[in-house]
């Protein structure tokens, strides 16, 4: 089977899975994982903006695509000509279930099966004392949030944090004022490159927050990838005791 992946968090799944790139043949630019691995898959452009004339001409028997990470409009051109399946990803039971149809899929049951389990247990042997309340951001001019609808909060909230914006939904714009109502103020790698100068600039109007950057891969990437931040989710939870 011969599939191209529209998103980095299935590409590196697909992989995990034990697929190479005879049969991955296409993935976007931002598929950056396995990093020895994905250099040798063709780029059919961005998650947002595909080329769908080179998906045509790689001619895949398989596409995999997220509701939210590709353009609608693209996604739909691209079904008039092949078997595309659109995921759709916002709870942990989501990911479950993903990883599950994708093992029946591969023939790889007892991969899914494995992969399930360690999450799991990464999840579920993880959990702070006591609740946290927590601002999780995304975007910077404006700031934008993440809502109770998203994958991100699962995740916080599986963790024993509190989003301070979980009756909000998708992923709204705030103010820094609003923000003064949590605890910790996490700043995430992606899809906004936060970094230092950004949390000195923020802790000037935010002075009883304690303000963290935080990997936003492990918060937002389904598929596998939560297999392998059990030590930093550990570390994470534990620093800020």
């Amino acid at each position: 089977m011969k599939i191209i992946s529209l998103v980095p968090s299935i590409t590196e799944t697909l992989f995990d899975f034990g697929l190479t790139d005879t049969e991955i043949i296409g993935r976007t630019k931002f598929c950056i994982h396995p990093k020895g691995l994905v250099k040798n898959v063709e780029t059919i452009g961005g998650t947002k903006n595909l080329n769908l004339e080179k998906i045509k001409n790689l001619n895949p028997d398989l596409i995999i695509a997220n509701k939210e990470e590709n353009e609608k409009l693209q996604v739909e051109e691209l079904m008039k000509d092949f078997k595309v399946w659109v995921t759709a990803i916002e709870t942990l039971e989501d990911n479950s279930r993903f990883l599950t149809e994708l093992g029946t899929l591969l023939n790889k049951e007892n991969t899914a099966k494995n992969f399930n389990q360690k999450i799991s247990d990464i999840i579920n042997g993880i959990k702070n004392q006591e609740s946290k309340k927590v601002c999780y951001l995304i975007w910077k001019n404006p700031y934008m949030t993440i809502g109770s609808d998203t994958f991100i909060h699962e995740i916080l909230d599986k963790l024993g944090f509190e989003n301070v914006f979980k009756n909000e939904k998708r992923y709204p714009e705030i103010l820094v004022e609003e923000m003064k109502k949590a605890d910790f103020i996490f700043l995430s790698s992606e899809p906004f490159p936060f970094q230092q100068k950004h949390i000195d600039e923020l802790q000037k109007e935010l002075l009883n927050s304690k303000i963290v950057l935080v990997d936003g891969e492990a918060f937002s990437w389904y598929g596998t990838h939560l297999a392998k931040c059990g030590e930093y989710f550990f570390e994470l939870v534990k620093s800020l005791d």
